[in-house]
């Protein structure tokens, strides 16, 4: 079973600009990093993290309608210098721009997720009010199984982690990040300095991402939301018995290059 992706986000670094620790949460605004933690909300939380684990076969869902994410070593192509890529969701559409020279890795493993129809049908698992929204774990535990290890290298922190910016998350050490992002509600510049490097920006609906299901919450086992083991081992069968009125992603498409 593997770690969360931690996305460190301190708690005294919120609200006191207190030098780092190993994780955001959203208490203060605070909740985890965004790695498969949590991230800043009003009260507690941890960072965007990323956790994981052993995945039960599943007989339907996103290696079904593209068998080719089950092969995630064929997904490298590089990204344009400059595209965008547009996201329908249960609560309308959303346009990411993202720029390979912020964080090329990050801007390539983002590109080649999108055209491989990774984010289809997912669901936003965590969502903390002030702090940031987190998505990519496949509803498909046989896809999980695959993705969960493809880790990229860290890219250098060239723009700040502020709202709308959208990030990988990762677990607590480098050259962790594979398929979880989030988007930025607010301005958490102490993110920085944590190795979460910002690969682009929402550019058109950003209103779209402000509405998204928050009442859940920080994800346990801090919080009552979604267990990401569980998400990795179950998709969207868990999710959609035990946390149903979250939002989703129906579906992710390069809008231009």
């Amino acid at each position: 079973m593997k770690p969360f992706l931690l996305l460190m986000l301190v708690l005294s670094a919120f609200f006191a600009c207190s030098k780092t620790t190993t994780e955001p949460t959203a208490n203060t605004v605070a909740t985890a990093a965004p790695a498969a933690t949590s991230a800043p909300v009003a009260p507690a939380s941890s960072p965007p993290a990323a956790m994981a684990a052993a995945p039960a076969p599943s007989s339907h869902g996103a290696s079904t309608l593209h068998p080719a994410l089950l092969s995630p070593a064929q997904w490298n192509e590089k990204a344009p210098a400059v595209f965008k890529a547009k996201f329908t969701t249960s609560k309308g559409d959303f346009v990411v721009e993202a720029h390979r020279d912020w964080a090329p890795n990050g801007a390539d493993r983002f590109y080649n997720l999108v055209k491989a129809g990774f984010f289809d049908d997912t669901r936003f698992f965590r969502a903390i009010e002030g702090f940031m929204v987190q998505f990519g774990i496949s509803g498909d535990p046989a896809v999980n199984t695959k993705w969960q290890n493809e880790n990229i290298s860290d890219d250098s922190v060239t723009q700040s982690n502020k709202r709308g910016f959208v990030t990988f998350a990762q677990r607590n050490m480098p050259n962790t990040r594979s398929t979880q992002v989030f988007i930025n509600y607010s301005d958490n510049k102490n993110l920085d300095g944590m190795r979460f490097a910002p690969f682009g920006q929402v550019v058109k609906g950003m209103d779209v991402v402000d509405s998204l299901y928050k009442a859940y919450g920080e994800g346990a086992p801090g919080g009552a939301g979604p267990n990401q083991g569980l998400i990795q081992s179950q998709g969207n069968a868990y999710l959609d018995t035990s946390f149903p009125k979250l939002d989703a992603i129906k579906a992710a498409v390069i809008a231009s290059k």
